[in-house]
């Protein structure tokens, strides 16, 4: 138990060095569209992003005018982080974001799309569509996408996936590289592993939430790695893809259900999230297929006051008692 309290003690500590005083935005807390919610340093990519981006898979299925009416919301917010995937909705996502955000927003914000190539000639061809599809010369970052276990680590570096990312950025065609996953941490490990000697990412995406430390823990086996890289960590399935509450929708299908959910039972969403913003991840990623969705989001992140100690120690002991696959159902064991 100690050893748990000094260990997000240490991980506290680095966030204060991600966050942007207020008195050092100069005039970087605003743009033309307005106040820019508060950024944080994005590891050793040197970029200043906003504490909260817009998750792009619930753009792709929800309704055309709802993703145009949520995408409107977020530059509104102050949001300037979005993110997507060329396997979002079959391409759904991007056309959305070509249609939407690129054209009259681009150069004020900074996008991110992902790769879930298992081969260099498939990789390729996924990055000319994803820049087709939104209509961009470039995309700020570009992630190699879902990592599912040591093995598929192995096959992608042998298929030469690596290659193609590197010489995208070098032709400008990406600013940075990065990688994702919500499978297995030891993914993430093998990979950091391997590349080790020739580091050539920027970011990592994973799942950081309340009840992560108790399973298969991305925060434990992954979070201390990437912060001694300088990686720019990109929070995800911070409410557990939906299952920290009674029920799931999409697209009017219910998908899960809770007789005991996480919130309101245990905690709230405010906690949820203020226990993600205190540890140190540059962008918490949330998906949002309605206004009033991000609207909440937003106006957390604008409440949001770091987590002491002791508050994060109780908050994780709190929800303990509800981890494990049955609401962290995408981690494979």
């Amino acid at each position: 138990m100690n050893e748990r309290r000094n260990f997000l003690r240490q991980l506290a500590m680095i966030t204060g060095s991600l966050m942007i005083p207020v008195n050092s935005f100069a005039n970087t807390n605003r743009d033309r569209w307005g106040d820019l919610l508060p950024l944080r340093l994005l590891g050793k990519t040197g970029e200043k992003v906003t504490m909260l981006g817009l998750g792009g898979f619930h753009i792709g299925w929800t309704t055309e005018l709802e993703a145009q009416k949520v995408i409107e919301k977020a530059i509104e917010g102050g949001i300037r982080f979005f993110d997507t995937a060329e396997s979002y909705d079959n391409g759904g996502s991007e056309i959305r974001y070509g249609k939407y955000l690129v054209p009259k927003y681009r150069d004020d914000v900074f996008i991110m799309s992902k790769s879930t190539a298992s081969d260099g000639t498939t990789a390729l061809k996924h990055l000319e569509g994803t820049l087709k599809r939104m209509k961009c010369d470039y995309i700020d970052l570009w992630q190699v996408h879902s990592l599912r276990t040591p093995k598929d680590v192995d096959n992608r570096i042998e298929n030469e996936v690596l290659e193609v990312f590197e010489k995208a950025k070098a032709e400008g065609k990406v600013k940075h590289i990065g990688f994702t996953g919500h499978q297995n941490p030891f993914a993430h490990k093998r990979m950091l592993e391997k590349t080790k000697d020739h580091d050539i990412f920027e970011t990592v995406q994973m799942p950081v939430n309340a009840i992560d430390l108790n399973f298969h823990s991305f925060i434990e086996n992954v979070l201390p790695i990437a912060l001694d890289r300088n990686l720019g960590v990109l929070a995800m399935k911070s409410l557990s893809d939906g299952r920290f509450f009674k029920e799931k929708r999409m697209q009017e299908k219910t998908q899960w259900k809770s007789e005991d959910p996480i919130i309101p039972n245990y905690i709230s969403i405010k906690e949820a999230l203020d226990f993600v913003w205190s540890l140190p991840v540059s962008v918490l990623i949330t998906g949002a297929e309605k206004v009033e969705f991000i609207e909440e989001k937003i106006k957390l992140a604008k409440n949001f006051v770091k987590y002491s100690e002791t508050e994060r120690f109780d908050l994780l002991n709190k929800v303990s008692i509800k981890a494990g696959n049955e609401i962290e159902y995408y981690k494979k064991v």
